[in-house]
């Protein structure tokens, strides 16, 4: 194979897609901290699929428009720190093969390195031992390789490419001693070896089709009995050829009832509609594509109330409500899962909570169209999550002409703080310094369970466990939930330490969230602040200024 024209090119994208869709929950268990949000497969399965269906519907031929398709596609659904890095690297794929139709071995091996560049220069303080790491030796390799051999084919390049990949991932643990200690590689690396491998299989005349198994890692919204949180997921898939015949709605909706609850599963000729309440959305996704392509697809989260779920409204009507309004001066962009949480943000002049969080990171999208629909001069984003931070920055980066200011907050409390800080009288860069120093002013801790065995700097720890998380470091890990919390507390709180936020999440009661309280008000001078936040996954987030 010594060129590779558009319909190939294609091949590989559904091939490189579809490997990942078959082993994103793998590529979940490999997350190094045993909560319940290890998602790096999932996002990055959700961007690259939503990438890959712009570049599938593409008209064109040419590699080099196809490219486009998919990098503006991978742009806007990048989800996740993994997401957000996966885009840069087709973004910077897709300057390689500017004005190409066709592209020969050492074009596709230089290509490679111009991904890897883009990526580094996305990331402001790149990590070696991650998907950067990867894609950087591997392209490296493969670019060197190429260079000696003038005649070399696209299959010798995107084995080396593969091969090398793997290496590196391999490595992934000598650079981040935390790969090491927990007995893992790097996931986002791992994700991007199986789309390199997806690549390869097409360009060998194998490319890989999507599994008909579900797995044999168990979901975690199966190991759980509440009902009242998750995400409402809704699809519709037209059949393919293979599908048309054969398909039955009992044995979708039999799979569904595997990851979730209220399933309605239903046929119409070559359609079939879907809804599910569910912890694991991806999940549901890859049991709906196997059958065919998606014709619409739409997750919320639950918790927050139905305002500020994204609007359903197309950009045309978003942009005449922009110019049919004048302009507010400023407005204030969070996300948060939880109706207790939305409330606090909007006591705190918020003008509009994404909905997300830890187990479903919002898209480089959701913040795009936030931001269109607050129609504000100045406009600042709080993500409240270290794996938000590059999507927000992704939208900012998209709407360059508009002003606006990421806050890096990594947690809810940081977020909170740099909301109370905000001043609607002062100019935007006196706020973006007031804000930024906020967040560095508070200690934040979580409580939440461990969903495998695992040893964190030396801590063992077991599945079911509650751990006390102190910002990054788990500090505590118990089997009894309130013992946990008082632990934790005793190692945020310290002399200097004034006032404690307690928010409890929707898996505790008023009453031991009084508990917890009076814990702290005996045994410390302090004053404490009790919300119901109302969130999923983290039982109480503790903010400590």
């Amino acid at each position: 194979m010594n060129t590779i024209n558009g319909f190939l090119f294609k091949q590989m994208l559904e091939s490189g897609a579809n490997h990942l869709t078959n082993h994103f929950p793998d590529i979940d268990a490999l997350n190094v901290f045993p909560v319940p949000d290890g998602d790096t497969g999932t996002n990055m399965s959700l961007t690259f699929n939503a990438g890959v269906k712009d570049a599938l519907s593409c008209g064109s031929e040419s590699v080099c428009e196809i490219a486009k398709v998919l990098s503006k596609g991978l742009l806007m659904g990048a989800r996740g720190n993994s997401g957000v890095i996966t885009s840069q690297i087709f973004r910077g794929l897709a300057q390689g093969v500017e004005g190409m139709s066709e592209i020969n071995g050492f074009q596709l091996a230089n290509a490679l390195v111009i991904g890897s560049q883009v990526a580094y220069k996305a990331v402001m303080r790149p990590v070696e031992g991650t998907i950067l790491t990867v894609v950087r030796e591997a392209a490296d390799y493969t670019y060197a390789f190429a260079s000696e051999n003038a005649d070399v084919s696209c299959i010798a390049v995107m084995d080396k490419m593969v091969e090398e990949a793997i290496a590196s991932l391999k490595r992934t643990p000598e650079l981040l001693p935390v790969l090491k200690e927990v007995g893992v590689v790097d996931s986002g690396g791992a994700g991007l070896v199986t789309i390199l491998q997806g690549f390869a299989a097409a360009l060998k005349g194998e490319p890989v089709a999507l599994s008909d198994e579900q797995g044999s890692k168990e979901s975690v919204g199966a190991s759980l009995e509440s009902e009242e949180f998750g995400y409402c997921t809704e699809f519709i898939v037209r059949l393919n050829e293979a599908s048309q015949s054969d398909f039955q709605e009992e044995v979708l909706r039999d799979a569904l009832a595997n990851i979730g609850n209220s399933i309605v599963c239903v046929q119409d000729e070559d359609i079939v509609k879907v809804h599910v309440h569910t912890l694991t959305p991806g999940e549901a996704l890859k049991l709906g594509q196997q059958y065919g392509e998606f014709v619409k697809l739409k997750i919320e989260n639950m918790q927050e109330q139905h305002e500020n779920i994204m609007t359903q409204a197309s950009k045309e009507e978003i942009d005449e409500m922009t110019e049919a309004k004048p302009r507010n001066p400023y407005a204030i962009i969070t996300v948060a899962a939880g109706d207790g949480l939305a409330e606090m943000f909007r006591e705190l002049r918020v003008d509009a909570v994404i909905s997300g969080g830890q187990t479903m990171n919002p898209s480089t999208e959701d913040f795009v169209e936030a931001i269109k629909k607050v129609n504000a001069e100045n406009i600042f984003l709080l993500p409240n999550n270290s794996n938000i931070i590059l999507a927000a920055q992704q939208a900012a980066a998209v709407l360059e002409d508009e002003h606006i200011y990421v806050i890096p907050s990594k947690t809810i409390p940081q977020g909170l703080c740099a909301c109370i800080m905000f001043n609607p009288d002062a100019d935007p860069d006196t706020n973006v310094a007031e804000m930024n120093d906020a967040i560095t002013l508070v200690k934040t801790g979580q409580i939440t369970y461990a969903i495998k065995d695992t040893t964190f700097e030396g801590l063992a720890i077991q599945a079911g466990d509650y751990m006390g998380i102190k910002e990054k470091d788990i500090v505590v890990a118990l089997k009894d939930k309130m013992e946990a919390t008082k632990q934790l507390i005793d190692a945020l709180v310290d002399d200097e330490s004034e006032i404690v936020t307690l928010i409890y999440g929707d898996d505790i009661q008023e009453e031991e969230a009084l508990e917890i309280s009076n814990y702290i008000t005996d045994r410390y001078d302090i004053e404490v602040e009790v919300n119901n936040g109302g969130q999923p996954v983290y039982s109480f987030i503790i903010g400590v200024e």
